[in-house]
């Protein structure tokens, strides 16, 4: 075969250091648009993002090109250094150190996008922890849930 072929959808999710509420809707409103910017400079268009106060979802098509852990450390990093100058209050702005990535068939973008427009009011009833260990078992991920968090250094 010579022609190269990928379509592989990612669900990306991570947090704020120590889940810091600190991604209010007005902040939100202009990182997220930030966050695709970054995303397609990598040539990984993004489908969806949406997020709460402490976490932030992104359904994305990895690009062929570049590996999962390049575009996360990319889009982290970039996007901290972006929010860090939009207010003194966000001086101390930091992401959390890991994240959780999770495959999604093409079948599944159309709920997938329906969920992460929703964040808001589904985080009303639930936590960002209790999402994510959902995640982690659904995807049967094995854990040791004292290294998920960065709650020890708060």
């Amino acid at each position: 075969m010579g022609q190269s072929l990928a379509q592989i959808y990612l669900h990306l999710i991570f947090g704020t250091k120590w889940q810091k509420p600190l991604l209010d809707p007005g902040i939100s409103l202009e990182l997220f648009p930030d966050m695709i910017s970054i995303m397609r400079s990598l040539e990984c268009p993004v489908l969806a993002v949406n997020g709460t106060d402490d976490h932030v979802h992104i359904l994305f098509k990895l690009s062929k090109k570049i590996a999962l852990s390049t575009a996360v450390e990319k889009v982290k990093s970039n996007s901290s250094g972006w929010i860090k100058k939009k207010d003194r209050k966000y001086t101390q702005f930091y992401w959390q150190n890991g994240y959780g990535a999770f495959s999604i068939g093409q079948s599944g973008v159309k709920d997938l996008k329906r969920y992460i427009a929703s964040q808001r009011e589904h985080h009303k009833v639930k936590t960002f922890k209790e999402e994510f260990l959902e995640f982690l078992k659904a995807y049967k991920l094995e854990y040791d849930e004292k290294y998920l968090w960065d709650d020890e250094f708060a």
